[in-house]
């Protein structure tokens, strides 16, 4: 094994992650034509409606039952970062915030002290099929900033910075690459700090070319995701896709992609080194902690949920849109 590469590992569901990331995952849905209702033009016969993470015909439908997504559901103490390379995801929240992106819009989502919100994959083409790529990350927040007030903001693909360089394209959706910075991440995020290091970076290399990645700081834990093509050598050392590598942050690492175009995620930045406690969809830094967080849950339900249903999707005719918790309305 290089010197380059701590080590390699198989992709499941979710994905491997390090500190200060706690949870990634990859969805990959060849969804059909949608119907008037935005879900499926197909059958839902020998699905477990309400809990189908089974890809059946290429594709799931989660926790949604007409529709495909996760209907309403709590955070706290963490960041959600949903990218959608294709597809469209609407999202609404106990805020009464709300918003449709996709096709390589990114939404940035601190839950901080608690909040509610739904993730629904609306299908809106009806004379075509309706692929929907999409990664969720979850980045912890220190116990600093554990109970800071929700927020959330749009990074809109439009804004996102993608650098092409010797047939390798780099989406940068959080840090610094060779002085090209990332729109701002959210105000109390632990990627808001240039010295923690955080990146999240799309990068795909063209066939048979080589990419060269920059060294990081010391002390920064870096991961590479393979998720799509046929090879990568790292060091002459071959890696297939699905695989996650571990690599060593403060060298420069030479990567040649295969006869495929090579599609891979990089996820880094320097650790919390705090204590961590999960229960579902709450991360705190103590178990005592957790138990508060479901105490509160139960009695406040993070300010309840202001939607008539908890699958809550927006008009077929709405483009790209975020409506903000004190009324603003950003249109794409």
């Amino acid at each position: 094994m290089s010197t380059s590469v701590l080590s390699v590992f198989p992709l499941g569901f979710p994905w491997q992650t390090q500190d200060p990331f706690l949870f990634c995952v990859y969805h990959l849905d060849h969804y059909p034509k949608g119907n008037d209702e935005m879900g499926p033009n197909a059958s839902l016969e020998g699905r477990n409606l309400g809990n189908d993470f089974t890809i059946k015909d290429g594709w799931r439908m989660y926790h949604g039952q007409t529709i495909p997504g996760f209907p309403s559901h709590p955070h706290r103490g963490f960041e959600t970062i949903t990218i959608v390379n294709k597809g469209f995801c609407d999202h609404s929240d106990s805020l009464g915030a709300a918003g449709r992106f996709g096709n390589g819009d990114v939404q940035w989502m601190t839950a901080g002290s608690g909040v509610q919100h739904s993730e629904m994959f609306p299908l809106l083409n009806t004379e075509a099929e309706n692929p929907l790529e999409l990664f969720q990350i979850w980045l912890n927040l220190p116990k600093k900033s554990k109970f800071v007030a929700p927020h959330f903001k749009m990074l809109w693909h439009e804004d996102i910075p993608v650098i092409t360089e010797n047939g390798t394209r780099i989406k940068v959706i959080s840090g610094n690459y060779k002085n090209t910075q990332a729109p701002e991440p959210a105000p109390d995020s632990w990627a808001k700090a240039p010295e923690n290091d955080v990146a999240i970076w799309n990068i795909h290399i063209d066939p048979q070319t080589t990419f060269s990645l920059p060294k990081a700081l010391p002390g920064t834990n870096r991961t590479l995701y393979f998720y799509e093509g046929d090879h990568i050598l790292i060091d002459a050392e071959e890696i297939r896709p699905n695989h996650g590598i571990q690599l060593a942050a403060s060298e420069t690492v030479l990567i040649a992609a295969g006869t495929k175009t090579a599609h891979l995620l990089l996820l880094q930045g320097k650790p919390l080194e705090e204590p961590v406690a999960k229960y579902g969809p709450f991360v705190m830094n103590t178990e005592e902690e957790i138990q508060q967080a479901m105490r509160e849950y139960q009695l406040t339900q993070f300010g309840g949920w202001p939607w008539q249903y908890a699958d809550n999707v927006h008009a077929k005719e709405k483009g790209r849109f975020a409506k903000y918790p004190d009324g603003t309305l950003v249109e794409k």
